[in-house]
């Protein structure tokens, strides 16, 4: 298995109510649903105030690199992406467990 890490930070005066960002959150708490290639799928907002702290995470898993690379091409992962694009910036981390 695969775990897919994500973190996301909204760019400069960008707020969690910004209907840009609700469209992104909406769009991304699906997914787990969409792709089946996704064996375990989270996200959400991140609960501490801290400098050095992200702003949102999603955490899943997959089978395999294969089962990764179909889920990065899935179009719902991919419309995803366009809008998070939009408004925030990101690092990933995909690790074997």
């Amino acid at each position: 298995m695969i775990r897919h890490l994500v973190l996301f930070k909204l760019n400069e005066g960008v707020e969690r109510d910004d209907p840009s960002v609700v469209a992104g959150v909406a769009a991304f708490g699906t997914l787990g649903e969409q792709i089946p290639e996704l064996r375990f799928w989270e996200c959400g907002w991140n609960i501490t105030d801290r400098p050095i702290a992200y702003d949102f995470a999603i955490n899943s898993a997959v089978d395999d690199i294969d089962a990764l690379k179909r889920y990065l091409e899935h179009p719902a992962h991919q419309a995803g992406v366009a809008l998070w694009r939009e408004f925030a910036t990101w690092v990933i981390a995909d690790y074997p467990f």
